[in-house]
C-alpha cells in the first residue's frame, strides 16, 4: 500500500473490535512452568487459589491450552468506551529521526484511566462482581493500575482498597487524589496496617516500599477480610490473556493497511504492557508463520531480565504468596527511589520469561535519564509517556523493509513521565 493512503491515525470501527482474548500459551510448546505452593512446592491447585483470587480468574490463570475466550458482552459494552484505540503512524518522528523507518504506535492513553491497565482491571472488576464478592484489593506503582481498578471498581460498584508503594505516594499525588475519587481508599506501603507491614517496617526502617511490599499487604488484607479477593495489574498469566486486546487489536489494524513490523517494542515492568502488545505476534513466530524481532525494554534500576536470574521466587516480599518461576531479582528486592514509580517489581511475567529463556524475545536496560531525553525528542510540544520509545538516532540504520513498531501505552498524570527506552542502532 502506496505511503500516501497510511493515515497519521488508524481508527478501527467498533464492529472491528476483538471479540475475544487470545491465550498465547496454547501455542507455547514448553508452557510457563506452574505456581508453587510455598509449603509443600507443589503446583498450585485451583482450590488453593481460590482463595485470593476469583474463580473465573483462577480457571484462566491456570488454562494453557485454551486458545481464544470470548470477551464477556459486559466486559465489551465498557471497552467501547475507550475502544477501538489508534494504531498511530508517527510521520513526524521518522522525520526528526531522518529514518526511512516506518514507526507506528499504539496509544492507550485515550482513557479516564490514562493506561491500558484498563483493560484487565474492568475484566477483573466484572468476574468479581459476577461472583457476588464485596469488594478486591490491589497493589500500585506509579498508580496507573490502581487507577484503572479504582474506575472499574466503581462501575461495578464495588469496594477497591489500594496499598500504593509509598515512594509513588509521595511523589504522585496526582494519581493518589484520583484514586480517592472513584471511590478507593489508598494505603502507602509498607504500612502499619498489616501484619506483614509491620514486619517489613521494622526490618527495612525508612524504607521507601516496592510492589512485593504491597502486594503482601494487599494479599493478607484480602484473605483477612470475608467477600474480598486479591487482584493484581501485571505478571500473571490472567492478565496477559486481558491485555491481549491491545495486540488483537493492532494487529486488525495493520492488516488492514498490509502493514508488517520487523520490530515490535515494548516496556516491560511485570510485563502486561509488552505481553498483551506482543501477543498475536509471538503467536504467529511460536507457530512458524512470521519472524519478528520483540524487545523487551526496562528500566536500569530495576532490570529483572537482563540481570535477573530465572529461578522459582516469591511473587511478593513478605512471602506470602505462591511462587513464581521467572526472571527475578529477588522478592527482597527494594529499587532506588527513582522516578520509574510503574516499573519496579522484582520479577518478570512467567509467560514472557519463558520466552525470553527459549530465545523468542531480547531484552535491553536503560536509565531514566536517557528516556526523558528520549520522550522529550519524541513528544515536542506534547509530553507523553516515553514507555518503549527508540533513543533519537537508533532508528537510522534500518533492514530493508524498515517497518518498525514501537507502543507508548499511556500518559501521565503530572510531571512528564519516561520509564524505557531502547537503542536499536
Amino acid at each position: 500500500m502506496s505511503e500516501s493512503t497510511i493515515p497519521y491515525k488508524i481508527y478501527l470501527e467498533e464492529s472491528e473490535m476483538p471479540k475475544y482474548w487470545y491465550n498465547l500459551r496454547a501455542d507455547m510448546q514448553k508452557k510457563p512452568a506452574p505456581l508453587l505452593n510455598p509449603a509443600t512446592h507443589r503446583p498450585m491447585t485451583a482450590a488453593e487459589l481460590s482463595g485470593v483470587f476469583c474463580d473465573e480468574l483462577v480457571k484462566q490463570e491456570l488454562d494453557n491450552d485454551t486458545r481464544f475466550y470470548p470477551i464477556p458482552e459486559e466486559i465489551l459494552g465498557f471497552y467501547k468506551m475507550y475502544r477501538p484505540s489508534p494504531l498511530v503512524r508517527a510521520y513526524c518522528l521518522e522525520e526528526k529521526l531522518k529514518t526511512p523507518a516506518k514507526i507506528y504506535y499504539k496509544f492507550e492513553g485515550n482513557n479516564t484511566s490514562g493506561s491500558h491497565k484498563l483493560n484487565s482491571a474492568v475484566a477483573q472488576a466484572y468476574y468479581a462482581k459476577m461472583q457476588g464478592l464485596k469488594g478486591v484489593t490491589t497493589e500500585t506503582g506509579a498508580g496507573q493500575w490502581g487507577t484503572a481498578l479504582s474506575m472499574a471498581c466503581s462501575y461495578f460498584g464495588l469496594d477497591c482498597k489500594v496499598y500504593m508503594v509509598k515512594v509513588s505516594y509521595e511523589q504522585k499525588p496526582f494519581r493518589r487524589e484520583v484514586m480517592k475519587v472513584y471511590g478507593a481508599s489508598v494505603t502507602p506501603s509498607p504500612s502499619d496496617t498489616t501484619a506483614v507491614g509491620r514486619k517489613i517496617l521494622q526490618e527495612h526502617p525508612g524504607t521507601t516500599g516496592s510492589l512485593g511490599c504491597a502486594i503482601s499487604e494487599a494479599v493478607e488484607t484480602a484473605v483477612s477480610n470475608p467477600g474480598y479477593r486479591y487482584v493484581l495489574g501485571s505478571v500473571l498469566n490472567q492478565v496477559l490473556l486481558h491485555q491481549s486486546v491491545i495486540g488483537v487489536e493492532a494487529k486488525i489494524a495493520m492488516d488492514k493497511y498490509g502493514i508488517r513490523p520487523d520490530v515490535i517494542i515494548g516496556c516491560a515492568g511485570g510485563g502486561s504492557n509488552l505481553g498483551g502488545l506482543i501477543a498475536p505476534f509471538m503467536g504467529e513466530k511460536l507457530r512458524g508463520e512470521a519472524d519478528y524481532r520483540i524487545v523487551a525494554v526496562e528500566p536500569a534500576s530495576c532490570p529483572s531480565l537482563t540481570r535477573g536470574v530465572y529461578a522459582y521466587d516469591f511473587c511478593d516480599t513478605g512471602a506470602v504468596c505462591p511462587l513464581a518461576k521467572m526472571y527475578t531479582l529477588g522478592s527482597d528486592f527494594i529499587p532506588a527511589p527513582n522516578h520509574a514509580g510503574g516499573l519496579r517489581y522484582h520479577g518478570m511475567s512467567p509467560i514472557l520469561s519463558e520466552l525470553y529463556d527459549q530465545g523468542m524475545m531480547e531484552a535491553v536496560s536503560v536509565p531514566q535519564t536517557s528516556v526523558f531525553e528520549a520522550a522529550e525528542a519524541f513528544a515536542h510540544p506534547l509530553r507523553p509517556h516515553g514507555h518503549g520509545l527508540l533513543r533519537p538516532g537508533g532508528l537510522r540504520e534500518v533492514p530493508q523493509r524498515p517497518d518498525g513498531r514501537l507502543r507508548a501505552h499511556g500518559r501521565g498524570i503530572g510531571p512528564v513521565r519516561g520509564e524505557a527506552a531502547a537503542d536499536l542502532s
